[in-house]
């Protein structure tokens, strides 16, 4: 069986250095680097001081993101490095089966592309490259363990292109760019996974290390929850995809404004969203945030003209979000707990019951500097003693 030679032996022993330096800089400081496109600079410049007549290259990876299919690195020669988001949409694999991406990753091979004998239509990215005076372009795949794909490009304008030494090199040091690659995309994606699904500071305790069930935490807040009024009764006719049309489209309402206003939604529970407003500042400017947040996202929901039409409750409260691993084995859930939780949580079922949209608790009001109208000491489910509890107005 004969064996494909390794690239870096059949480096002359001037570019064997150069090769040696580039790999050492991309397995080392490269896999543990805290900025991608100094690392993607340095990378290039490395090259180029190889003698390749490098231009411009991309480095662009498949993210598992709610909002995002991939995320791109640009450097230019002269001109430094830019990064771009590509969103997810309707539109988001027209782009990508046009593009000597779809082929790379599909045949596991490189496409090399001398571009004066490239007919326009072989890529949607052949016109650009032309009028902008390139004339060789190559692109590779980067296969990750995780599933994902990603992909390195090179480019220049050298009249002869690259030539076959140029290439060799390239070769020889791909290995170590596509390693370094696959370590930060790693680590993104499972940072950006676990944001998704357990929300930012969840996120940060587990990577972390707390992942043992009964560690808890304790974070002074405020705490909004939200409630979608007869939820059950709106969606008893309704397709599981309508019933989850309505969901984001509440969702759309109420995350956002607890978003611009410092907020952290942690959890999602059907009809219900939790969040909170970390007492980093004084108390009243952290409950003036919360407060807003719940204005304008019960403006959100009043200004909508789709059907259905929906009503929210939503409740503040200051105090403590305990977070702690609960579960059994290995199956762990990371959530909010607390009497401080359950108290929000059952002042936002109060507002149905009331048919208010906006409660707070007394230690909120107070906080907050507000004028409320009280409803009187409510007696709420699972909490021992009974809670004042005032309606405020929707507007400043």
């Amino acid at each position: 069986m004969t064996q494909t030679p390794d690239p870096l032996l059949q480096l002359p022993p001037e570019r064997l250095q150069d090769a040696l330096r580039l790999i050492s800089f991309a397995l080392e400081e490269g896999r543990s680097s805290k900025d991608p496109e100094q690392l993607l600079a340095k990378v290039c410049g490395l090259i180029r001081a190889a003698g390749v007549p490098l231009q411009r290259t991309a480095s662009i990876v498949q993210l598992l993101h709610a909002e995002a299919v991939a995320s791109a690195r640009f450097w230019e020669h002269g001109k430094g490095t830019r990064s771009e988001l590509f969103p997810f949409n309707e539109y988001s694999g027209e782009g990508y089966a046009r593009s000597p991406a779809a082929d790379v990753h599909s045949t596991g091979d490189w496409v090399i592309l001398w571009l004066p004998d490239t007919p326009d239509g072989r890529y949607g990215i052949v016109p650009d490259l032309k009028a902008e005076g390139y004339t060789h372009y190559i692109m590779a795949p980067v296969f990750m363990a995780i599933g994902t794909a990603g992909i390195f490009s090179f480019a220049t304008r050298a009249a002869e292109g690259f030539s076959a030494k140029d290439i060799r090199f390239l070769r020889a040091v791909f290995p170590a760019l596509a390693a370094s690659q696959e370590v930060l995309s790693t680590a993104r994606t499972l940072q950006e996974v676990l944001r998704i699904y357990v929300g930012e500071e969840p996120q940060r305790r587990i990577l972390s290390g707390d992942v043992h069930r009964g560690e808890v935490m304790r974070i002074r807040s405020a705490i909004l929850f939200a409630d979608m009024r007869r939820f059950t009764g709106l969606t008893a006719g309704m397709s599981a995809e309508q019933a989850t049309g309505l969901l984001n489209a509440y969702y759309d309402c109420i995350v956002p404004p607890v978003e611009a206003a410092g907020g952290e939604v942690l959890k999602l529970i059907g009809d219900g969203i939790l969040a909170i407003f970390r007492a980093e500042e004084d108390e009243a400017r952290t409950c003036a945030r919360a407060l807003a947040a719940a204005r304008e996202g019960l403006a959100r929901v009043s200004a909508r003209l789709d059907p259905p039409p929906f009503e929210v409750g939503i409740a503040l409260h200051f105090g403590e979000a305990a977070f702690g691993n609960v579960g059994s084995g290995m199956r762990l859930d990371y959530t909010v707990i607390g009497r401080d939780v359950n108290l929000a949580a059952r002042v936002a079922e109060l507002c149905g019951a009331k048919d208010e949209p906006l409660l707070v608790s007394s230690g909120f009001l107070q906080r907050a500097g507000l004028q409320g109208r009280s409803l009187g000491a409510q007696s709420l489910k699972g909490l021992q003693a009974p809670e004042e509890v005032f309606a405020v107005s929707l507007s400043p």
